[in-house]
């Protein structure tokens, strides 16, 4: 677990070095940049298939996919409320400017900013579910 760790923590420096140098010059630094996203996206779907279960089943209950529920629950509601924070950055900028061409829209526009929300509500009743099953 300890080099999951450090080979985390060594493509991160990587990472913050190529963003910086991507500043000074950057045709070369985007590769490098691209390279370190994608080996820290391997590093971490290695971690959460490989090692964490191994870490949750640790934890001695009497549920062996317990621990795996809670990360369940959690990944619900976390990619559920990056999803919905997308969609109203999407529909909310949109609303924006259809209100500013025709006011009398306002009402149909906080409608579908309201749609875009309830994904959020979505994974958190999904997370709910899961966490009910225990």
């Amino acid at each position: 677990m300890y080099t999951v760790v450090f080979l985390a923590m060594i493509i991160s420096v990587l990472t913050v070095a190529a963003g910086i140098y991507y500043r000074l010059d950057g045709a070369k630094a985007r590769k490098v940049l691209r390279w370190s996203v994608g080996f820290y996206a391997l590093l971490i779907a290695a971690f959460l298939t490989f090692i964490m279960p191994a870490e949750v089943r640790a934890a001695g209950s009497d549920n062996p996919s317990g621990g795996l529920a809670f990360i369940a629950a959690a990944l619900s509601t976390g990619l559920a409320t990056i999803g919905a924070g997308y969609a109203v950055g999407a529909v909310g900028s949109s609303a924006l400017g259809a209100v500013s061409e025709d006011p009398k829209i306002l009402g149909k526009t906080l409608i579908y900013v309201g749609l875009a929300e309830g994904i959020a509500i979505y994974g958190l009743i999904v997370s709910i579910m899961i966490l009910g099953s225990l």
